[in-house]
């Protein structure tokens, strides 16, 4: 299937739109209220949400600054600890999520940190009522390997998610939730490599391999 690079990346900066729409809702109402306010302790609440929003708002763009974007410069890898203090304070926002990691490298090349990034994206979003989500990133010598496994009293993934990870949803049916999916099998395969997925009622489990030696401009 030949993807429009145009319309996945219109696609993409909708779905950054949609998720930084909160957030900066939310500084606004704070400003609004800010305005009318004349009680100091309420106008110290006020101030409150909107340090609140402005500490999400950085995080979300710094989380899809990598996951979206080409940051990094020219570096060809990444510390992998930067990549997971990025998971562990989108991991936080709102919800009651627990993150553990095994890590057997100190960094990654910039197309395993967006496949990685990307995965946590759903894997997070799995867990409306909170969970566990586990991280594990190993280098066999020959290839990266990445798995994620959410578990949480019930799992919402999107059946079109693991079909666009699959490559089975149709250029002009990808939409803003579904287009993450399909930059991840793009990335992956420009790699020579390839995602898993399975999902059951209280589990989500998330896989790529990502060969060396065929890195692509991500």
């Amino acid at each position: 299937m030949t993807v429009d690079p145009t319309l996945l990346a219109n696609l993409m900066c909708s779905r950054l739109c949609h998720d930084l729409l909160s957030p900066v809702g939310g500084m606004t109402n704070g400003i609004e209220l800010l305005q009318d306010e004349t009680d100091p302790a309420m106008r110290e609440q006020c101030i409150e949400l909107l340090a609140h929003g402005a500490r999400r708002t950085a995080t979300k763009l710094r989380f899809f600054r990598l996951a979206f974007g080409a940051a990094g410069g020219f570096d060809k890898e990444l510390p992998v600890a930067e990549v997971r203090e990025l998971i562990d304070a989108l991991a936080a926002e709102g919800r009651d999520i627990r993150v553990e990691w095994t890590l057997g490298v100190s960094s990654l090349p910039k197309a395993a940190v967006k496949v990685l990034l990307n995965f946590a994206l759903f894997a997070i979003e799995a867990l409306p009522r909170g969970g566990i989500v586990t991280f594990a990133v190993e280098d066999s010598g020959t290839a990266h390997e990445i798995a994620i496994r959410a578990e949480g009293a019930r799992i919402a993934f999107d059946a079109h998610v693991g079909d666009a990870l699959d490559g089975r949803v149709p250029l002009e049916e990808l939409n803003a939730h579904t287009a993450p999916a399909e930059l991840i099998r793009l990335v992956s395969a420009g790699c020579g490599g390839g995602v898993q997925h399975a999902r059951t009622d209280n589990a989500l489990v998330l896989g790529a391999i990502l060969p060396h030696g065929h890195a692509v401009d991500a």
